[in-house]
This record gives C-alpha cells, structure tokens and sequence, in this order.
C-alpha cells in the first residue's frame, strides 16, 4: 500500500535530520510548511534554542502579502530570516527543507534567503 503524502514527508524529514544538525556556529534554517502558510526558524540544536523566526503571519509581512501559500509570500519570508539572523550575527546556516521538495515555495524562500546574505 502506498503511504500517504503527510507519511512521505515525515519519512523524507527523519532522513533529512539523521544528517542535519545545527550548531551555535552554524545553526540550522528549518522550513515548515503548510497549505496556507510558511514558517522558518533559525535553531541551534546543542542548546535547543530558537534564535530567530519568521512566517506569512508576521505582523510586518501580513499587511505585505494578499496570500501566506504562493511563492512570493515565501520570498518575503526568505528575506526577512535572513534579515533577522543577521541582525544576531548569524552568517552560515544549515538548510533543513523540513521533509519538503526543494521546489517551488522551499526553493523560493532558500534562493531569497541567500540573496538577502544568508550563506548554505
């Protein structure tokens, strides 16, 4: 029997974070995301810390932004992590796609991201 969609990218995601782990050096940049929404988190998994976050409900991006499930929405997001780790001095980070493609709104946010000056 085939597994369901949520089954697959639960698989693909304990796959992803066998290898990906982040560090206070270099922490990992992980993507969730939802049918409405994109949330990313910037976290440091020695000390399990959630340094810096953003999402499509931000309070700066919401006025922005007509839907919170397309690729530009993901965009904004993209800069606006990359804004606020560079704010704490966050430069390198490992990308975790959270069990996700890297295609179409991961792949918007990750390319933004590092435009913005986020390096991974």
């Amino acid at each position: 029997m085939k597994p369901s969609r949520k089954e697959s990218t639960r698989r693909r995601h304990n796959r992803v974070r066998r290898r990906v782990m982040g560090t206070a050096e270099r922490p990992r940049l992980a993507v969730f995301r939802s049918n409405q929404h994109i949330y990313v988190q910037v976290i440091d998994d020695t000390e399990h810390h959630t340094l810096a976050s953003a999402s499509t409900l931000d309070v700066d991006l919401k006025s922005e932004i007509e839907s919170g499930a397309n690729c530009q929405a993901s965009t904004e997001v993209g800069k606006l992590i990359a804004q606020r780790a560079i704010a704490k001095g966050i430069q390198q980070v490992v990308f975790d796609r959270g069990g996700n493609l890297y295609h179409g709104r991961v792949k918007a946010l990750a390319d933004a991201a590092r435009e913005a000056g986020l390096d991974f």
